[in-house]
Order: C-alpha cells, then sequence, then structure tokens
C-alpha cells in the first residue's frame, strides 16, 4: 500500500501580513476620498436649498407687489396660501390665492445650529460682518432686501464661508 503524505495547506504568516499591509493602503487612498465627497455634498445641498429659498421669496415678492416676506409671517407666507396683503390661510380662497411657495422651509445642511430649520432675522438693510445671527436658526433672512444665507461662518473646502454663498 501506497500512502500518500497529506500536508495542511494554509497561508503563511509572510502572506497574511502582505495581504494586511495592501488592505491598508487601499484603504489610506480610499477614506481621504469619501470624505471630501460628503464635504462636497454638503456643499451641493447648501447651495440647492439656498436657490430654492430665494426662488420662492423672489416668487412671492413679484406676485405681492413687490412687497417681501415679513419676520412676523416668514414661515407661513411660504408654507400656506396667501392674500394679495400677505395675511396667511391653510386653504386656498378666492382671496388668499397665492403660494405656497414652499411644503417647509429647508434645513441649512452646514453649520452647528440648534435648529437647522428655523430662520433669524435681520430687518436694516446689508448683513453686518459677521452675518451670523445671535439666534440660533439655521438661516438669517434680511426682510429689508429679501436676501437669505447660511447663518454660520464655518468656511468650505475652499475658504469661502457658507454665509457667503
Amino acid at each position: 500500500m501506497m500512502f500518500r503524505n497529506k500536508r495542511n495547506r494554509a497561508f503563511s504568516l509572510v502572506e497574511l501580513v502582505v495581504v494586511i499591509v495592501i488592505i491598508g493602503i487601499i484603504a489610506a487612498m480610499a477614506i481621504p476620498r469619501f470624505s471630501r465627497g460628503t464635504a462636497g455634498a454638503s456643499d451641493s445641498a447648501l447651495m440647492g436649498n439656498l436657490a430654492m429659498l430665494r426662488t420662492a421669496i423672489d416668487t412671492y415678492y413679484y406676485e405681492h407687489n413687490g412687497a417681501w416676506p415679513t419676520q412676523t409671517g416668514f414661515v407661513d407666507q411660504m408654507t400656506t396660501y396667501s392674500s394679495i396683503a400677505g395675511a396667511t390661510n391653510a386653504t386656498r380662497t378666492s382671496i388668499y390665492k397665492f403660494g405656497p411657495y414652499l411644503a417647509a422651509v429647508p434645513p441649512c445642511p452646514v453649520g452647528d445650529q440648534t435648529d437647522p430649520t428655523a430662520v433669524a432675522f435681520y430687518t436694516s438693510g446689508a448683513f453686518p460682518d459677521p452675518k451670523v445671527a445671535a439666534d440660533t436658526g439655521g438661516w438669517i433672512y434680511n426682510t429689508t432686501t429679501g436676501e437669505i444665507i447660511a447663518n454660520t461662518n464655518v468656511t468650505d473646502q475652499g475658504g469661502t464661508a457658507y454665509c457667503d454663498y
């Protein structure tokens, strides 16, 4: 009878270490790419939300004979039906025939506000420097000019403050 010598086949320690080092190198190249992608996503989300808010505010302005949404009624004026004078109502009628311009105020995707959907107000002329309101809301809306900006001094990867978008 002939017996075959059966050796246990397995990876050597050196082979395992080489594979682990290769996986580590690949991970070291991939992780920074993913983190840059999330930063870019925040920038894009902010630009999209600002475009949506600015379009809604401009549409309100043109439909209401050159009147900007007010400080006291901003959210309602953007999310419900309104009359030519700016009064709001939950249902559409012959008087409340304008809007709604937004389903809801979108959140500010950057910064560290405690309420990213809240709106802080500035009521006299151009925004001051720094442009961040003491309020913890995600947005700052200028009732005089109709401008809206992000309520943060955080900057993007290029060094531009998000409040300057």
